[in-house]
């Protein structure tokens, strides 16, 4: 999710209510396809908005040195309890995702090692967010974080979807807009979010993006 500049308090009583329909305790079908059909080796990577990391933790039980990021300190430690029920190592931090400085304040002594040095970058429902709070401050966090040629896989809203309620809706020319100059977008389709029993939720974005060498 955003962070401070939305109200951390706000989600943490999102996850204390149980009104958070996008942690479904399911790991990310998008992201187990696309992993495969990207042949994306296991490296070192971060969620953007990881919640109570059922992604991070899969990611680090396959191999991937994985950096997760969240401004709900309740999420965070969810994901803490379930890294170590999982067996598994995973960098959590609870930082402001739409100020690249908070960031780095957060995870610290090991800054060095995830500056502009993921390969992989995946994000389920952060910058839907985070682009109605301060999208250059996001971008700009993406960017101090993503290596050149890094893979990016985003999952948002989409503004083909005609119900009121669901995610922030982003329409496919918005994408193209506003990631177009820090990655090449490889490709983007339509996908449903997975609510709660694994019934098809929300109609969503799914998008592949390749970091620029330059931007």
């Amino acid at each position: 999710m955003t962070g401070k500049s939305h109200s951390s308090a706000h989600w943490d009583q999102r996850y204390l209510r149980g009104d958070a329909p996008w942690n479904s305790g399911l790991v990310s079908r998008e992201l187990l396809r696309v992993v495969a059909e990207e042949h994306v080796a296991p490296c070192r990577s971060v969620e953007l908005g990881c919640g109570a990391g059922t992604n991070v933790v899969h990611l680090a039980q396959q191999g991937f040195d994985v950096l997760g990021t969240d401004c709900s300190a309740v999420a965070i430690e969810r994901a803490r309890t379930l890294a170590v029920e999982a067996g598994v190592v995973v960098q959590l931090a609870v930082a402001d995702l739409c100020r690249a400085s908070d960031i780095r304040e957060e995870i610290g002594d090991v800054a060095a090692k995830f500056e502009r040095q993921c390969s992989f970058v995946f994000d389920r429902g952060c910058y839907h967010c985070a682009r109605r709070v301060n999208l250059a401050g996001f971008l700009e966090t993406v960017e101090w974080l993503a290596a050149p040629n890094a893979r990016l896989l985003l999952l948002c809203g989409n503004g083909n979807d005609p119900a009121q309620q669901g995610p922030p809706k982003v329409t496919e020319a918005e994408i193209r807009s506003e990631w177009g100059p820090l990655f090449e977008i490889e490709w983007i389709r339509e996908f449903h979010f997975e609510d709660r029993g694994g019934i098809p939720g929300p109609l969503g974005w799914v998008c592949w993006m390749i970091r620029r060498l330059t931007a």
